[in-house]
Protein backbone atom coordinates (compact mmCIF):
# COMPACT_ATOMS: atom_id res chain seq x y z
CA UNK A 1 0.00 0.00 0.00
CA UNK A 2 1.17 3.57 -0.97
CA UNK A 3 -0.05 6.73 1.30
CA UNK A 4 0.29 10.42 -0.21
CA UNK A 5 -0.34 12.88 1.83
CA UNK A 6 -2.48 16.37 0.63
CA UNK A 7 -1.83 19.19 2.95
CA UNK A 8 -1.87 22.89 2.52
CA UNK A 9 -3.50 26.09 4.53
CA UNK A 10 -7.54 26.56 4.52
CA UNK A 11 -8.50 27.47 1.41
CA UNK A 12 -5.57 26.47 -1.15
CA UNK A 13 -8.01 24.37 -2.91
CA UNK A 14 -6.95 20.76 -0.97
CA UNK A 15 -10.81 19.05 -2.09
CA UNK A 16 -10.49 19.73 -5.93
CA UNK A 17 -6.58 18.58 -5.72
CA UNK A 18 -7.61 15.62 -4.39
CA UNK A 19 -11.24 15.07 -6.84
CA UNK A 20 -7.64 15.65 -9.64
CA UNK A 21 -5.03 13.45 -7.84
CA UNK A 22 -7.42 10.66 -7.45
CA UNK A 23 -7.74 9.99 -11.11
CA UNK A 24 -4.00 8.93 -11.44
CA UNK A 25 -4.78 5.71 -9.69
CA UNK A 26 -8.15 4.94 -11.14
CA UNK A 27 -7.24 1.57 -12.35
CA UNK A 28 -6.16 0.88 -8.50
CA UNK A 29 -8.19 0.57 -5.30
CA UNK A 30 -8.13 3.53 -3.40
CA UNK A 31 -8.92 4.61 0.48
CA UNK A 32 -9.24 8.05 1.65
CA UNK A 33 -8.50 9.59 4.47
CA UNK A 34 -10.50 12.84 4.91
CA UNK A 35 -9.36 15.29 7.96
CA UNK A 36 -11.67 18.14 8.78
CA UNK A 37 -10.48 20.86 11.46
CA UNK A 38 -14.35 22.01 11.96
CA UNK A 39 -17.32 19.37 13.59
CA UNK A 40 -19.11 19.42 10.30
CA UNK A 41 -17.61 16.92 7.36
CA UNK A 42 -17.72 19.47 4.52
CA UNK A 43 -15.25 17.78 2.27
CA UNK A 44 -16.48 14.07 3.14
CA UNK A 45 -19.92 15.14 1.19
CA UNK A 46 -18.59 16.56 -2.04
CA UNK A 47 -15.89 13.37 -2.45
CA UNK A 48 -18.60 10.81 -1.65
CA UNK A 49 -18.74 10.69 -5.77
CA UNK A 50 -15.64 9.48 -6.05
CA UNK A 51 -15.10 5.36 -6.37
CA UNK A 52 -12.82 5.14 -3.11
CA UNK A 53 -13.02 3.77 0.34
CA UNK A 54 -13.27 6.95 2.46
CA UNK A 55 -12.85 7.85 6.59
CA UNK A 56 -13.33 11.17 8.01
CA UNK A 57 -11.95 12.12 11.12
CA UNK A 58 -13.62 15.92 12.55
CA UNK A 59 -13.02 18.49 14.53
CA UNK A 60 -9.16 18.58 15.07
CA UNK A 61 -5.90 17.49 13.17
CA UNK A 62 -4.98 13.81 12.99
CA UNK A 63 -1.39 14.73 14.22
CA UNK A 64 -2.67 16.04 17.40
CA UNK A 65 -2.70 13.99 20.52
CA UNK A 66 -6.59 14.86 20.66
CA UNK A 67 -7.10 12.97 17.54
CA UNK A 68 -4.22 10.44 16.78
CA UNK A 69 -6.08 7.69 18.47
CA UNK A 70 -8.54 7.89 15.77
CA UNK A 71 -5.68 8.42 12.96
CA UNK A 72 -4.61 5.23 13.89
CA UNK A 73 -8.10 3.49 14.09
CA UNK A 74 -8.54 4.28 10.51
CA UNK A 75 -5.16 3.43 9.63
CA UNK A 76 -5.75 -0.46 11.14
CA UNK A 77 -9.15 -0.17 8.69
CA UNK A 78 -6.53 0.56 5.82
CA UNK A 79 -4.31 -1.96 6.78
CA UNK A 80 -7.30 -4.81 6.76
CA UNK A 81 -8.90 -3.25 3.34
CA UNK A 82 -5.24 -3.35 1.73
CA UNK A 83 -5.96 -1.16 -0.58
CA UNK A 84 -3.47 -0.16 -3.61
CA UNK A 85 -3.30 3.43 -2.91
CA UNK A 86 -4.47 5.82 0.49
CA UNK A 87 -4.47 9.30 0.48
CA UNK A 88 -4.87 11.76 2.95
CA UNK A 89 -5.92 14.95 3.19
CA UNK A 90 -4.99 16.70 6.04
CA UNK A 91 -6.48 19.95 7.98
CA UNK A 92 -5.15 23.51 6.66
CA UNK A 93 -4.37 23.60 9.89
CA UNK A 94 -2.81 20.17 11.05
CA UNK A 95 0.89 20.11 11.58
CA UNK A 96 2.20 17.23 9.88
CA UNK A 97 5.83 16.75 10.48
CA UNK A 98 5.38 13.48 12.76
CA UNK A 99 3.69 11.82 9.71
CA UNK A 100 6.68 9.24 9.37
CA UNK A 101 7.24 8.65 13.02
CA UNK A 102 3.41 7.67 13.24
CA UNK A 103 3.87 5.28 10.49
CA UNK A 104 6.87 3.47 11.59
CA UNK A 105 4.82 2.03 14.36
CA UNK A 106 5.00 -2.24 13.33
CA UNK A 107 1.37 -2.36 13.13
CA UNK A 108 1.43 0.02 9.92
CA UNK A 109 4.20 -1.89 8.44
CA UNK A 110 2.27 -3.05 5.02
CA UNK A 111 1.68 0.73 4.64
CA UNK A 112 4.69 2.64 2.31
CA UNK A 113 5.09 6.53 2.72
CA UNK A 114 5.56 8.00 -0.77
CA UNK A 115 5.43 11.34 0.83
CA UNK A 116 3.65 14.72 0.87
CA UNK A 117 2.54 17.62 -1.49
CA UNK A 118 1.53 20.59 -0.16
CA UNK A 119 -0.82 22.72 -1.65
CA UNK A 120 0.03 26.66 -1.81
CA UNK A 121 -2.85 29.49 -2.27
CA UNK A 122 -0.70 31.93 -4.79
CA UNK A 123 -2.51 35.18 -3.61
CA UNK A 124 -2.54 34.42 0.28
CA UNK A 125 0.35 32.22 1.38
CA UNK A 126 2.58 34.92 1.75
CA UNK A 127 0.66 36.69 4.24
CA UNK A 128 -1.17 33.91 6.00
CA UNK A 129 2.54 32.13 6.52
CA UNK A 130 3.38 35.16 9.04
CA UNK A 131 0.84 33.98 11.51
CA UNK A 132 0.14 30.23 10.38
CA UNK A 133 3.27 28.79 11.33
CA UNK A 134 1.47 25.20 10.51
CA UNK A 135 2.01 26.09 6.36
CA UNK A 136 5.76 26.44 7.54
CA UNK A 137 5.57 22.63 8.74
CA UNK A 138 3.28 21.35 5.80
CA UNK A 139 6.12 23.34 3.56
CA UNK A 140 9.03 21.33 5.39
CA UNK A 141 8.07 18.18 5.25
CA UNK A 142 6.75 18.17 1.50
CA UNK A 143 9.63 17.23 -1.72
CA UNK A 144 6.57 19.46 -3.91
CA UNK A 145 5.08 22.64 -3.41
CA UNK A 146 2.09 22.95 -5.84
CA UNK A 147 1.56 26.94 -6.31
CA UNK A 148 -2.47 26.79 -7.18
CA UNK A 149 -4.48 29.75 -8.25
CA UNK A 150 -1.91 31.43 -10.27
CA UNK A 151 -4.73 32.75 -13.05
CA UNK A 152 -5.26 34.91 -9.93
CA UNK A 153 -1.95 36.17 -9.29
CA UNK A 154 0.54 38.79 -10.30
CA UNK A 155 3.89 37.91 -11.54
CA UNK A 156 5.13 39.42 -8.94
CA UNK A 157 3.17 37.49 -6.21
CA UNK A 158 4.54 34.42 -7.90
CA UNK A 159 7.82 35.13 -7.70
CA UNK A 160 7.53 36.40 -3.82
CA UNK A 161 5.86 32.63 -3.41
CA UNK A 162 8.64 30.70 -5.24
CA UNK A 163 11.14 32.92 -2.84
CA UNK A 164 9.60 32.39 0.63
CA UNK A 165 9.15 28.66 -0.10
CA UNK A 166 13.11 27.95 -1.42
CA UNK A 167 14.06 29.81 1.87
CA UNK A 168 11.68 27.53 4.17
CA UNK A 169 12.32 24.49 2.17
CA UNK A 170 15.20 24.59 0.01
CA UNK A 171 14.93 21.20 -1.50
CA UNK A 172 11.19 21.41 -2.22
CA UNK A 173 10.25 21.20 -6.03
CA UNK A 174 7.68 24.36 -7.20
CA UNK A 175 5.12 23.64 -9.90
CA UNK A 176 2.30 26.11 -10.74
CA UNK A 177 -1.41 25.62 -11.36
CA UNK A 178 -4.58 26.54 -11.38
CA UNK A 179 -8.16 24.84 -10.43
CA UNK A 180 -5.70 22.09 -8.57
CA UNK A 181 -4.62 20.72 -11.55
CA UNK A 182 -1.93 17.82 -11.15
CA UNK A 183 0.15 16.98 -14.30
CA UNK A 184 0.97 12.85 -14.13
CA UNK A 185 4.16 13.38 -14.41
CA UNK A 186 4.93 15.11 -11.03
CA UNK A 187 3.90 11.89 -9.25
CA UNK A 188 7.02 11.79 -9.52
CA UNK A 189 7.89 14.47 -8.13
CA UNK A 190 6.83 13.38 -4.51
CA UNK A 191 9.43 11.53 -2.81
CA UNK A 192 9.70 10.67 1.46
CA UNK A 193 11.60 13.55 3.09
CA UNK A 194 14.19 13.54 6.26
CA UNK A 195 12.50 14.33 9.54
CA UNK A 196 12.93 18.10 9.18
CA UNK A 197 15.02 20.06 12.10
CA UNK A 198 12.51 22.81 12.68
CA UNK A 199 14.26 25.60 14.07
CA UNK A 200 13.35 27.43 17.92
CA UNK A 201 10.56 29.52 15.57
CA UNK A 202 8.75 27.07 13.05
CA UNK A 203 8.46 24.37 16.44
CA UNK A 204 7.05 27.34 18.67
CA UNK A 205 3.14 27.26 19.51
CA UNK A 206 1.40 28.12 16.05
CA UNK A 207 -1.37 30.53 15.64
CA UNK A 208 -4.61 30.67 18.89
CA UNK A 209 -7.16 29.45 16.57
CA UNK A 210 -10.74 30.35 17.20
CA UNK A 211 -13.77 28.38 15.39
CA UNK A 212 -17.71 29.23 15.31
CA UNK A 213 -20.52 27.20 14.10
CA UNK A 214 -23.60 29.21 13.05
CA UNK A 215 -26.69 27.26 12.31
CA UNK A 216 -28.94 28.80 9.90
CA UNK A 217 -32.99 28.57 9.63
CA UNK A 218 -34.00 27.22 6.26
CA UNK A 219 -35.93 30.25 5.97
CA UNK A 220 -32.67 32.03 4.84
CA UNK A 221 -32.72 33.98 2.31
CA UNK A 222 -29.99 33.97 0.16
CA UNK A 223 -29.56 37.87 0.59
CA UNK A 224 -29.33 37.56 4.05
CA UNK A 225 -26.96 34.77 4.01
CA UNK A 226 -24.54 37.14 1.10
CA UNK A 227 -24.97 39.89 3.90
CA UNK A 228 -23.82 37.62 6.52
CA UNK A 229 -20.71 36.37 4.66
CA UNK A 230 -19.53 39.94 3.86
CA UNK A 231 -19.88 41.46 7.85
CA UNK A 232 -18.21 37.91 8.80
CA UNK A 233 -15.78 37.35 6.20
CA UNK A 234 -13.04 39.88 7.17
CA UNK A 235 -12.37 38.49 10.37
CA UNK A 236 -11.98 34.96 9.19
CA UNK A 237 -9.74 32.54 7.32
CA UNK A 238 -12.20 30.25 5.89
CA UNK A 239 -16.09 29.76 6.27
CA UNK A 240 -17.84 26.46 4.66
CA UNK A 241 -20.66 24.47 4.91
CA UNK A 242 -24.33 23.25 3.67
CA UNK A 243 -26.99 25.89 3.86
CA UNK A 244 -30.90 25.61 2.82
CA UNK A 245 -31.77 28.84 1.50
CA UNK A 246 -35.26 29.94 0.16
CA UNK A 247 -33.85 29.60 -3.34
CA UNK A 248 -32.28 26.39 -2.73
CA UNK A 249 -29.41 24.10 -0.84
CA UNK A 250 -26.12 26.30 -1.39
CA UNK A 251 -22.39 25.37 -0.90
CA UNK A 252 -20.26 28.27 1.19
CA UNK A 253 -16.93 27.88 0.48
CA UNK A 254 -15.21 30.84 1.92
CA UNK A 255 -11.48 32.30 1.42
CA UNK A 256 -11.81 35.12 4.14
CA UNK A 257 -13.50 37.78 2.52
CA UNK A 258 -14.01 36.11 -1.04
CA UNK A 259 -17.73 34.81 -0.81
CA UNK A 260 -18.27 31.56 -2.77
CA UNK A 261 -21.74 30.07 -2.81
CA UNK A 262 -22.64 27.40 -5.45
CA UNK A 263 -26.18 25.69 -5.98
CA UNK A 264 -25.93 22.10 -4.23
CA UNK A 265 -28.18 19.44 -5.78
CA UNK A 266 -26.68 16.27 -4.14
CA UNK A 267 -27.72 14.76 -1.67
CA UNK A 268 -26.73 15.77 2.06
CA UNK A 269 -27.20 14.68 5.55
CA UNK A 270 -29.87 16.08 7.22
CA UNK A 271 -27.36 16.82 9.92
CA UNK A 272 -25.14 19.34 7.85
CA UNK A 273 -27.79 21.52 6.01
CA UNK A 274 -27.66 24.57 7.90
CA UNK A 275 -24.15 24.33 9.91
CA UNK A 276 -21.68 26.77 8.44
CA UNK A 277 -18.18 26.49 10.11
CA UNK A 278 -15.86 29.48 10.42
CA UNK A 279 -12.30 29.22 11.26
CA UNK A 280 -9.94 32.84 12.50
CA UNK A 281 -6.79 33.13 13.81
CA UNK A 282 -5.42 35.23 16.39
CA UNK A 283 -5.99 38.71 16.25
CA UNK A 284 -9.37 38.78 14.03
CA UNK A 285 -12.63 39.98 15.46
CA UNK A 286 -14.88 36.71 14.95
CA UNK A 287 -16.89 36.90 17.75
CA UNK A 288 -17.61 40.93 17.24
CA UNK A 289 -18.05 40.37 13.72
CA UNK A 290 -20.88 37.46 14.12
CA UNK A 291 -22.25 39.84 16.99
CA UNK A 292 -22.91 42.75 14.64
CA UNK A 293 -24.14 40.34 12.10
CA UNK A 294 -26.51 38.68 14.13
CA UNK A 295 -27.73 42.09 14.72
CA UNK A 296 -28.78 42.05 11.00
CA UNK A 297 -29.49 38.94 10.50
CA UNK A 298 -30.62 37.34 14.32
CA UNK A 299 -33.86 36.38 12.43
CA UNK A 300 -32.77 33.28 11.15
CA UNK A 301 -29.63 32.25 12.65
CA UNK A 302 -30.80 29.63 15.16
CA UNK A 303 -27.87 29.19 17.17
CA UNK A 304 -23.86 30.36 17.28
CA UNK A 305 -21.47 27.82 18.47
CA UNK A 306 -18.29 28.51 19.84
CA UNK A 307 -14.87 26.35 20.35
CA UNK A 308 -14.42 23.05 19.76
Amino acid sequence: MELYLITGFLGAGKTTLLRNFIRLFSQKRVYLIINEFGKAGIDGTLLQELDAAMAEINNGSIFCSCRLDQFEAVLHQVTEASPDVVLVEASGLSDPTNIQKILANPDFSGISYRGSICLIDACRFCRVVETARMCRKQVAVSSLALVNKIDLASEEQREEVKNLLLEINPGITIQETSFGNFLPEWLELVQPQPQPQLDEALASQDITLQKACVLFSAETTLTQLKGFLTLVGEETYRMKGFVQTTEGLYLVDCVSSAIQLSPYEETVSEEEVGKLVLLAGKGMQLRKSIKQAKAWYGEVIKEVQYGS
